[in-house]
């Protein structure tokens, strides 16, 4: 269990209270961003913050709710101002910390720069960075609390995604029904017992535990969506060998993540299992070398699978008031 306290004094002790034992090291370990109980404060703050938005209508939440995993699921495709839409699904904010790039496609390979697309997405926030500093700089509340974490009322760009960065960091999620059993403190039912033995023999190449996802970029053979005609890494990249290739995403907290895919397609786990058993043309070009292998399961086995996956529910993670709309 992390109890996301910052109250040592050192930066490696309070990054060493954060990663769960026997977890991989993480990708960002904050050498140039030293934790502290208000740098997170901050970042929750500018997290929750309408004003960072062009027209003050949403913040980086409308997109990542908590309780839903920090994703969305009232739509297939993220929604910004005025109504608009984007051309994906809501990217899950879980374990950020281990991601060597960020977003469906990869297209950012650093976590303190995340959240500038958001921000600039004509789709979702709309804004400037300009424009969010100019509104921080006249705020004289955001001026001495950035104070509290930099030493000075200098509000920069980097201070900005710092800050920012502390907050999202943090949302490590490690204490799911699955975590307890791997640690002894519970034990799995029969059925959750052969939902795992399936999952390490069919899914476990993508979705690896501890964290269950890669930092790979894949593609799934997914038909293409014909109305968004989103063809993942390749936009980024331009090479045939990266079409239709996006991240493989977490499935910690699968349960309350939906809808599911990188355009939101699916609104149930049983038709994701049912397209990787029966729908998956194993021919298709660009088709991942993990997914070559024909998944069969029957009935039975598909139910075994989700009550596997209903284990990896982080309740603690999920409705954490640490990670809630900071209140007055």
């Amino acid at each position: 269990m992390i109890l996301f306290s910052f109250s040592k004094s050192s930066k490696e002790a309070i990054l060493s209270d954060m990663i769960p034992k026997k977890w991989p090291e993480p990708v960002y370990q904050f050498e140039n961003n030293p934790l502290s109980e208000e740098g997170f404060r901050l970042g929750r703050d500018l997290f929750y913050d309408v004003n960072l938005s062009r027209d003050k209508s949403i913040s980086c939440a409308n997109c990542h709710l908590q309780y839903t995993g920090f994703t969305h699921v009232d739509h297939k495709v993220s929604h910004g101002i005025e109504g608009r839409k984007g051309t994906r699904n809501s990217p899950v904010l879980i374990n950020l910390i281990w991601n060597n790039s960020f977003h469906w496609d990869g297209g950012v390979n650093h976590i303190e720069v995340q959240s500038i697309n958001p921000i600039k997405h004509p789709a979702e926030m709309d804004n400037t960075l300009k424009n969010v500093l100019s509104y921080l700089q006249k705020s004289s509340n955001y001026k001495m609390k950035f104070s509290r974490v930099f030493g000075d009322t200098i509000i920069s760009t980097k201070r900005f995604l710092q800050a920012i960065t502390q907050f999202t960091g943090s949302l490590i999620s490690s204490n799911s029904r699955y975590d307890q059993y791997q640690r002894k403190e519970i034990e799995f039912s029969i059925q959750e017992k052969k939902g795992l033995k399936l999952f390490k023999k069919n899914c476990n190449s993508c979705h690896t535990a501890p964290l269950f996802n890669s930092n790979n970029l894949e593609s799934n053979g997914l038909p293409i969506d014909t109305i968004f005609n989103d063809l993942g890494r390749y936009t980024i990249t331009q090479l045939k060998k990266d079409s239709m290739k996006f991240r493989v995403p977490t499935l910690r907290n699968i349960e309350v993540t939906f809808p599911y895919m990188h355009d939101g397609r699916y609104k149930k786990l049983r038709e994701v299992i049912k397209y990787y058993t029966e729908e998956l043309n194993t021919k298709t070009t660009y088709l991942s070398p993990r997914l070559k292998r024909k998944i069969s399961l029957n009935s039975n086995e598909q139910k075994d699978l989700i009550a596997f996956l209903l284990t990896l529910t982080d309740k603690e993670f999920l409705y954490n008031k640490r990670f809630s709309f900071p209140r007055k």
